[in-house]
């Protein structure tokens, strides 16, 4: 009995503390894109980005984790100029057609202090999946005077080598196999 009435007073003392448990937030699409850079012969720089996407957040400040899964839609590539995007989106570049979705899965929330400074997770493009740091340049959570609920986001960065998910085109001409990535993030609490 005493055993019982032990753990029962436990359990209670861990239920009125409360665990630490993380929110969901439901990513907004008018404020999440995924965008790229790429050298052009030396010259100029290509940039283009995702416009479509879906995915979700969770986070929990307290307990410094969280956990990401977004997936942008290869054809909705944008680089402003309708020409090159079907280019990007050929089977030559991005093979929209037969791997339509890019997509990062967190692994880790990496914080310095109070505040997110890294994302680290895995990328898949062409069905190959790579680990990758997306650091992020700001984040921070506010209370949305328009939404009245919290919203987190931030700006985050990361390289990659393109060869090691298969988009070799143009590498024999010289342009780089490096391709700057960067991803604006803005999640509403639910």
């Amino acid at each position: 009995m005493r055993r019982s009435l032990s753990l029962l007073a436990a359990t209670a003392v861990l239920s009125t503390t409360g665990f630490a448990q993380a929110a969901e937030y439901a990513i907004d699409p008018t404020h999440t894109f995924a965008t790229f850079e790429i050298g052009h012969f030396g010259a100029t720089t290509n940039r283009g980005r995702f416009d479509k996407k879906d995915g979700k957040i969770s986070f929990d400040k307290a307990a410094k984790t969280g956990a990401v899964d977004i997936s942008f839609d290869v054809a909705s590539v944008n680089s402003g100029t309708p020409m090159f995007d079907k280019h990007l989106a050929s089977a030559e570049i991005l093979n929209a057609e037969k791997f339509p979705k890019a997509r990062f899965v967190s692994t880790k929330f990496v914080f310095t202090g109070d505040k997110v400074s890294a994302v680290e997770g895995n990328l898949t493009l062409l069905d190959k999946t790579q680990p990758v740091t997306l650091k992020a340049n700001q984040f921070a959570c506010y209370d949305s005077p328009m939404l009245k609920r919290e919203v987190c986001g931030g700006d985050f960065e990361t390289t990659i080598d393109r060869t090691a998910f298969g988009v070799n085109y143009g590498v024999d001409w010289g342009f780089p196999k490096n391709v700057r990535i960067v991803m604006q993030v803005e999640a509403v609490k639910q």
